[in-house]
């Protein structure tokens, strides 16, 4: 968790500790309620904490890809994702072991088309060709294809069709992103970033094996150069969409009782002591887990994240936090 200014340290003596204790279990015996632990704490869990509705924002969806086997034509484009791709490979005119194909393109070359006519269960051959060196491969696909409509997607490939369709609805477009996690454009590695402010798609690359898109964007404001992964509708792994990560509404206009000097903390990941617990769940995301407990100065809260990172809340206003 990252914020511009050092929280207090909480200490608790045994005697206010067994002090709180009292005054929940006196509670519980009362209401009925008392200690409210929230375990694996959603979106709409916050919401109800928090006691407002979630603002709505203007969702995007794209036109999905649609993909036929049977539609291919000769010189479609793969990009190669993992070398382990070698282990679908049967034949090639070098040392198999010796290939290098991570970022390399494969076109399509043909298959045996009798499997894929017959509509029976045996694998069917695809016959592919690096670009870069003119080898012929053969890329056995592990399922039957039963119709000439069906939509296949090979393992360890990913499919240049798809990655252009998704280019041409994005591309050169402003958005406002929703996600503080970004990766350096050139290394890769996971950079500090912001979230709820205007970035432009500057293209759409492929991706790795298990996020298949690489969307790369520049700051409007600073012209701040970054990428972030993305699923696609073939995707295994979910909750990174297009519309997960960026969205065409501007957040700020849903939030005007926000000052702007915490909403500019809030697209930095930061938190101060005094926000309001939708100014920090803005900033940090929901947390993990929530604790509530009543005593005689009012309603205590924690907000419990990964790490051991906490927020502390009186009446709605956050106390104490810790990185």
């Amino acid at each position: 968790m990252r914020q511009s200014c050092v929280g207090h340290r909480i200490i608790d003596s045994s005697r206010h500790a067994l002090i709180a204790l009292a005054m929940a279990v006196l509670f519980m015996s009362s209401c009925g309620t008392g200690i409210e632990v929230t375990e694996h704490v959603t979106d709409k869990d916050v919401q109800r904490v928090i006691g407002k509705g979630d603002k709505q924002e203007a969702t995007i969806t794209l036109k999905a890809y649609a993909d036929s086997m049977a539609g291919w034509n000769q010189g479609k484009r793969f990009w190669v994702t993992d070398d382990r791709v070698k282990q679908m490979l049967l034949f090639t005119g070098s040392d198999i072991d010796t290939l290098q194909l991570v970022g390399h393109i494969l076109r399509f070359d043909g298959w045996n088309k009798s499997d894929l006519y017959n509509n029976d269960s045996r694998n069917v051959d695809i016959f592919l060709k690096d670009e870069s060196t003119g080898q012929r491969l053969l890329y056995r696909y592990g399922k039957p294809v039963m119709t000439k409509k069906s939509s296949v997607t090979l393992p360890m490939l990913i499919d240049m069709d798809m990655v252009n369709h998704v280019a041409q609805q994005v591309e050169g477009k402003d958005f406002f992103i929703r996600t503080p996690i970004w990766y350096d454009c050139r290394s890769e590695q996971m950079m500090d970033g912001r979230h709820f402010i205007k970035v432009h798609i500057d293209s759409v690359l492929p991706g790795n094996a298990v996020l298949p898109l690489r969307v790369m964007f520049s700051t409007v404001d600073t012209h701040e150069r970054a990428m972030v992964w993305m699923s696609d509708q073939s995707s295994t792994m979910h909750g990174r969409d297009f519309d997960a990560l960026f969205t065409s509404s501007d957040p700020r206009l849903s939030y005007p009782e926000i000052s702007d000097e915490n909403w500019k903390r809030i697209t930095c990941g930061e938190v101060v002591e005094g926000m309001s617990k939708i100014e920090c769940q803005l900033s940090l995301g929901s947390p993990k887990r929530i604790s509530e407990i009543p005593d005689q100065a009012g309603l205590r809260e924690y907000w419990y994240y990964d790490g051991g990172s906490y927020l502390y809340f009186v009446d709605g206003l956050l106390r104490q936090f810790r990185k």
